[in-house]
């Protein structure tokens, strides 16, 4: 059966959070693996209103067919928000709604990326756009992530080595690490691009989820002629939904995207789409995102200091000032693949580096979730990372 499988999907990895969440649904064990919002943050009862409502004033017309381009109240409520948030001067021909942003990535996929063409992701980068990407078969370009952002000057190596098709980027709280780009590393992203004909992708499912510090522009929006923003209601409203949006100003771009919609799903869920925009009518979203955002902090907050009672000194991590993940890293010639197999016995679970990056194994740094634990599960399960640390690191 082999030979009759396509080259990209054979040379696209599984995703390994996945296989570990098959892994971690037994009750006694403690997973910082996923990239899971809180349950409690979910808005249960709003938009249990808000599906009766759309039922009862929209009846037939939220079970049928729709345009592909999605919902257009909905796009013209993204389309302001950026505005108002950010002074952007997008309106809903802007907008392209999406099933997730795992979607967003693989229509930018489907129209950019030929056979071998040069791509540039963050080094370490999100696991999602690798697998995405990787059905294409393009040629991978790591940029390392330096405590502020993209190596500038690496950057810039890359791009006079020769065209890289696009370059794709978590600027705020990143996935794996929890790092957020500078503004300074974002100008110098921004002016190093002025020059070339790549497409910057700006990935923000976390950006409102800032917790510590101050909001930051984007690298690319309103400056570069071919940038993308995707956004998500994954990790502010609900994930279960599946709903996210391609942003970009790029007409030329924005056809190519609708077409390759059309060939892949129609058009998103349109029930999801009317009762997303119903519950953003009818209640104060910036007040829902408040809560989430001191959820998180405390969550945050009680893994450092767990971090910092029961991790040896050796151990290096990263200290986010939102989101939903931090990042940790053993000393040089150990492998966190190791750590993992020694916690599993433990009854803990955290996702190793390996799957984000390409081509490279047993790297030394791992990735955790803090915020689908409380403060007393997150203590005991760092308590039992320390222990698996120092059977790892013991002679």
């Amino acid at each position: 059966m082999e030979q009759l499988f396509s080259d990209g999907v054979l040379n696209t990895p599984s995703s390994f959070i996945r296989e570990i969440l098959k892994v971690t649904q037994s009750d006694d064990i403690i997973s910082f693996a996923g990239g899971l919002p809180n349950p409690i943050s979910f808005p249960a009862d709003a938009l249990k209103e808000s599906s009766d409502r759309v039922i009862h004033d929209f009846q037939g017309k939220v079970f049928q067919y729709s345009t592909t381009e999605g919902y257009d109240p909905l796009r013209e409520y993204i389309a302001k928000r950026y505005e108002e948030k950010f002074e952007l001067s997008y309106d809903k021909n802007d907008i392209l709604i999406t099933t997730g942003s795992q979607q967003a990535l693989d229509l930018l996929g489907k129209v950019l990326i030929n056979k071998g063409d040069r791509l540039a992701i963050e080094r370490p980068g999100y696991l999602g756009a690798i697998q995405s990407f990787s059905m294409y078969q393009p040629s991978f370009v790591g940029i390392d992530l330096k405590d502020n952002g993209l190596d500038a000057a690496m950057l810039k190596t890359e791009l006079e080595k020769g065209p890289i098709k696009l370059l794709y980027t978590v600027p705020n709280f990143q996935n794996p690490t929890g790092l957020t780009y500078s503004k300074e590393s974002r100008e110098q992203v921004c002016n190093i691009l002025q020059d070339y004909n790549t497409v910057l992708i700006e990935d923000d499912p976390y950006g409102d989820l800032r917790f510590d510090g101050e909001n930051l522009p984007y690298i690319g929006a309103g400056k570069l002629p071919n940038s993308v923003l995707l956004g998500s209601i994954s990790k502010i409203i609900t994930p279960g939904f599946r709903l996210g949006w391609i942003c970009t100003k790029n007409r030329e771009l924005m056809h190519q995207l609708v077409i390759a919609k059309q060939a892949s799903d129609l058009h998103s869920n349109i029930f999801s789409q009317y009762v997303i925009y119903d519950y953003l009518s009818h209640h104060d979203l910036t007040e829902h995102i408040v809560k989430i955002r001191q959820l998180y902090k405390e969550q945050s907050s009680a893994m450092l200091a767990a971090i910092q009672k029961y991790f040896p000194s050796t151990i290096k991590y990263t200290v986010p000032q939102g989101g939903m993940f931090l990042w940790a890293t053993l000393p040089d010639g150990q492998s966190a693949l190791e750590l993992f197999q020694k916690a599993s016995k433990k009854k803990v679970a955290f996702v190793p580096g390996d799957p984000f990056y390409v081509g490279e194994k047993n790297v030394p740094s791992f990735r955790l979730n803090y915020t689908n634990s409380d403060s007393d599960t997150i203590f005991e399960g760092i308590k039992r990372i320390a222990q698996a640390i120092e059977d790892l690191l013991s002679p």
